[in-house]
């Protein structure tokens, strides 16, 4: 049987007999199933590989990429496939290289305040490692329970600290990388500020498109000595928006900043049972950590901003189970919402906190423009915003409504001086909206960058950049 992919001379059997000898055959999928289950992320695509590999070691991966190099064979790096932009679908067929068998946490450094781990460990599993010693890894998306930390770095993802703290590339110093061809290479390291050029936040957000990490060295931090969680109140979703803009502008930075609409809110109170108000328009997760002089005043300077913006009630979490219960509807606020319709488009737009009121209100707009049901979550603090809507992929007269409500919130965004993703990626779902914020000539100088590292383009080809014109 020949190999799918066009231009390729090699014969399937071939290629799973070379992949074998390298990893063995248990770490070498080929069924039908098997490539359904890596076929599909979090997004609306899907696409079937080849053959699925799972290595255990840096050598390995450098071995399947030197083979795939030769013989033009397209690789994807994927993690738990919670991508939510078409980022981990192999669009192209070829090998998917899973990485659940590299997690391992390699060394905890707390006099340097470094971890090193392999891209497989997950996010979650690097916080409990952690914990005993009263350390944490500060970006924590709502996917942490099961996203990998080299998914993590692909996407440059976020979570809701990084308000504070910063989202996914100020925490990582360095980076094993294996190139396209299979040579194996460490960018930056233990220390900071490595002189030359910046590869490392070049690598940050590639979305596997410009060489696949194995090794990461994390800045981890001491937690704080104290943390207050505050769930505030809001009749009116452009209200809480507007309180938002205030913190901030006050010269207050939270740890975080969460809001959420009335939907979302129902959502979570059906599923989870976080103590969320029905009746809200909309709620905002205040979050403060720090010393603990000087606490209370911080707080109360809070609570004085959200009374200036009609908040009807901050509840403040009388204890850490408390805390963890309004954390926990936060942060299982996408699956609450997956309950409601058979399918959902996440979008990841980014507005300055200034706009937040105004797009916030777009998005209403829009969802009544084309009949939807949009749930609106977002960290709020930086201007993230989720708008999450739901449908049936079935109803394909539906699922078109979707697309392009979808497309005009993105737009919405941009024409108020954001951006297309804060932290989910281009994928393939966004690759016609990189237009709105880029010209040809810098979409070419990022093909130009992109055939550097990755002559043969076997690296996730179609994702992150648009074809020509």
């Amino acid at each position: 049987m020949p190999f799918e992919q066009k231009g390729l001379t090699m014969n399937r059997e071939d290629l799973i007999r070379q992949l074998a000898a390298t990893v063995g055959q248990e770490n070498v999928l080929t069924s039908e199933t098997d490539r359904a289950v890596y076929g599909y992320d979090g997004s609306l695509h899907s696409a079937y590989p080849e053959v699925v590999v799972l290595p255990k070691s840096t050598e390995q991966v450098s071995a399947i990429l030197s083979l795939a190099s030769r013989e033009g064979i397209p690789i994807v790096a994927r993690g738990s496939g919670t991508n939510l932009s078409g980022g981990s679908i192999p669009l192209k067929g070829g090998i998917v290289i899973h990485f659940s068998k590299m997690n391992r946490v390699l060394e905890i450094d707390l006099k340097n305040q470094r971890a090193v781990v392999e891209t497989g460990v997950l996010n979650l599993d690097l916080q409990n490692a952690l914990s005993p010693y009263g350390y944490y890894y500060a970006p924590d998306p709502a996917s942490q329970k099961v996203s990998t930390l080299g998914g993590n770095l692909a996407e440059n993802a976020g979570g809701p600290h990084c308000l504070k703290y910063g989202v996914t590339t100020n925490h990582v110093l360095g980076a094993e990388i294996v190139l396209s061809d299979g040579e194996i290479m460490w960018i930056g390291g233990k220390a900071a500020d490595a002189p030359g050029y910046d590869l490392l936040g070049v690598l940050a957000g590639s979305e596997g498109t410009l060489g696949i990490a194995t090794k990461i060295i994390v800045r981890i931090m001491k937690r704080p000595e104290t943390v207050q969680t505050f769930l505030a109140i809001f009749n009116a979703l452009e209200d809480a928006g507007d309180a938002v803009s205030a913190i901030i502008g006050a010269g207050i930075i939270p740890a975080t900043l969460e809001m959420m609409d009335r939907t979302v809110i129902k959502a979570v109170e059906e599923s989870i049972h976080a103590g969320y108000p029905l009746d809200a328009e909309a709620v905002l997760i205040i979050e403060l950590d720090g010393l603990k002089d000087g606490m209370d005043r911080l707080a109360g300077r809070i609570m004085e901003i959200c009374k200036d913006h009609h908040v009807r009630e901050v509840k403040r979490a009388g204890s850490e189970a408390e805390q963890a219960r309004l954390w926990e509807g936060r942060k299982g606020a996408l699956g609450a919402l997956a309950r409601l319709r058979p399918n959902y488009l996440l979008e990841d737009g980014t507005v300055p906190r200034t706009e937040i009121p105004g797009v916030l209100k777009k998005i209403v707009e829009i969802g009544k423009k084309y009949r939807l049901e949009i749930g609106i979550f977002c960290h709020a603090g930086d201007g993230n915003l989720h708008p999450t809507l739901l449908f049936d992929s079935a109803n394909e007269e539906e699922r078109n409504r979707v697309l392009l409500a979808g497309a005009e919130i993105l737009k919405a965004c941009v024409k108020v001086g954001g951006t297309i993703s804060g932290e989910h990626g281009i994928g393939v779902e966004k690759l016609h909206e990189m237009a709105l914020l880029f010209s040809e000539r810098e979409l070419g100088s990022m093909r130009r960058l992109k055939e550097a590292f990755d002559p043969r383009d076997v690296l996730n080809p179609g994702k992150l950049i648009p074809d020509h014109g």
